[in-house]
Formats: C-alpha cells, sequence, structure tokens
C-alpha cells in the first residue's frame, strides 16, 4: 500500500535526521575551530534533506492525498498538533524565540563582560526586524492557507454532494444498484482540492525554514536546526511511547474483560 512505502520512507528519513542532529551538535561543539564555510556546507545538507522529505510527500500526496493528511506513521499526540498534515509554519518563530531566551539566559554574564557566543542568544536588531517581517507575512499565508481549506472542506455540503447523496439514499431505498463511477469521480473531485491545498501548505513549511536559515548566521543556524531536529524527534519518540503503553493497557484490559467473561 502507498502509505506503507510512504512510511518506510518517513522511518528511513528519520534516521537520517537523528545522523544529521549528531553532526551539527558536533559543529556547534567545536565552533572555535570550524570555519563558516564547513558550518554553511553542512546547513545546506540539512536543508536539502527536508527538501528531499517534501519532493517524496509531493510525489505520495499525487498518488494519495488523505494518508498525507492523517499519517498513521505518526504518534496520536503528534496528530493532534498537525496543522494540514504537518506543522505549523509560524511555528517555526516560537521554536526560534524559545531557544534565543533559553540562550540568553545563559551566557547573561558574559553579555555583562561585553562577550558573545554567536549564537541565538546574540540576534541582532537587524536580525529580530527580519524575523518579525518574516513572521508577519507566514501569518498571513497561513491565515489564507487556513481559509482555502475551510472553503474546500465546506464543498463536503455544496449542492452537488447533498443532490448525490440523496439519489444514492433513493436508489439504496428501492433495491436499485448504486452508480459508483458517480461517486467516486465526486470524491476524487474532493481529494484533488485537498491536494491544492497541501501543497500549498507544504510549500509554505519548507519556504519558512529556508527563510529563517537565510536571516541566521551560519552558527546560529546550527543552533536553529538542532532545536527543530530535537523537538521532532523527540516529540515523535515521546508520542510513539505513550502509544505503546495506552495499547498495552488497552490489550491488558480487553484480556481481563475477556477472561471474566469465560469464567
Amino acid at each position: 500500500m502507498e502509505h506503507e512505502t510512504f512510511k518506510s520512507f518517513f522511518e528511513c528519513w528519520l534516521v537520517e535526521q537523528n545522523r544529521h542532529l549528531q553532526e551539527l551538535v558536533a559543529a556547534s561543539q567545536q565552533q572555535s575551530g570550524s570555519d563558516e564555510e564547513s558550518l554553511r556546507r553542512l546547513v545546506r545538507t540539512v536543508v536539502e534533506h527536508y527538501e528531499h522529505y517534501y519532493k517524496a510527500k509531493a510525489r505520495w500526496c499525487k498518488k494519495d492525498v488523505l494518508p498525507m493528511l492523517s499519517p498513521s506513521w505518526i504518534s496520536r499526540f503528534e496528530d493532534a498538533f498537525l496543522w494540514i498534515g504537518g506543522w505549523r509554519p509560524s511555528m517555526a518563530f516560537h521554536l526560534l524565540y524559545s531557544k534565543s531566551g533559553i540562550q540568553l539566559e545563559d551566557q547573561l554574564d558574559e553579555l555583562i563582560r561585553g562577550l558573545g557566543r554567536g549564537d541565538l542568544g546574540d540576534l541582532s536588531p537587524t536580525q529580530m526586524s527580519r524575523i518579525n517581517e518574516l513572521q508577519g507575512r507566514t501569518i498571513r499565508e497561513e491565515k489564507e492557507i487556513n481559509e482555502k481549506m475551510a472553503k474546500q472542506q465546506e464543498t463536503v455540503a455544496d449542492s452537488s454532494m447533498v443532490e448525490l447523496s440523496s439519489m444514492v439514499s433513493e436508489m439504496m431505498r428501492r433495491g436499485e444498484e448504486v452508480e459508483k463511477g458517480k461517486v467516486e469521480s465526486a470524491m476524487e473531485l474532493k481529494e484533488e482540492g485537498l491536494k491544492e491545498v497541501l501543497q500549498r501548505a507544504d510549500e509554505l513549511r519548507l519556504r519558512t525554514l529556508k527563510a529563517v536559515v537565510e536571516i541566521l548566521s551560519p552558527i546560529q543556524a546550527v543552533h536553529f536546526l538542532i532545536a527543530a531536529a530535537e523537538l521532532h524527534l523527540r516529540i515523535h519518540e515521546w508520542g510513539k511511547q505513550r502509544d505503546d503503553k495506552y495499547h498495552h493497557l488497552h490489550h491488558q484490559n480487553d484480556s481481563h474483560s475477556t477472561a471474566k467473561q469465560t469464567q
């Protein structure tokens, strides 16, 4: 099945993301000995890895959009925070501000002495201005996509669907064979609309990530990408652990119920 194939791709992609994370952490710890060009190359490689993900997702989306909007390869916890099949683009700014605040607090003594580490705690006023501007644009585009998705969802109750559901219900009541072709074509038309919305959402996700990285210095980009990978990998891991715990408890309860019934 197509979604199973993407699940395999996603799991391999996560392994690669974890490998990139180790490289990013190593680079952040050896920044005094790392020249800017080697940091840029590493950042470029990591960003290309994200690009690879979205290109693959776009290919699978063309075949079947529904699993991409309700992915079975992520945890229920992750699923609850999804925005149109992925992370909300404006979250990139919350992540950046959170990490910047943590690193700023961590180096307050050094800053008082006029020293800086060059990490996200050292964002310049120009960088902050560009980030704020980018955040505003991103939120506006998010809103447009939200509205597009709402309009698409509303088409499920448009006159053509109401007429079709009424006609099929009447045929079923009369014991007549339902024209499956009409139903299939109507559903495919709705799915086409969903593909367009998901594609636009994914484009905004990738564009936002690249734009944030572009504003940052190479070492700041390394710190940002570390925070992004750590958050993604840990939440995925914690969510899966919660699911496993839930399924284990559910299985135990079912076993107890079955045992009582057979007594």
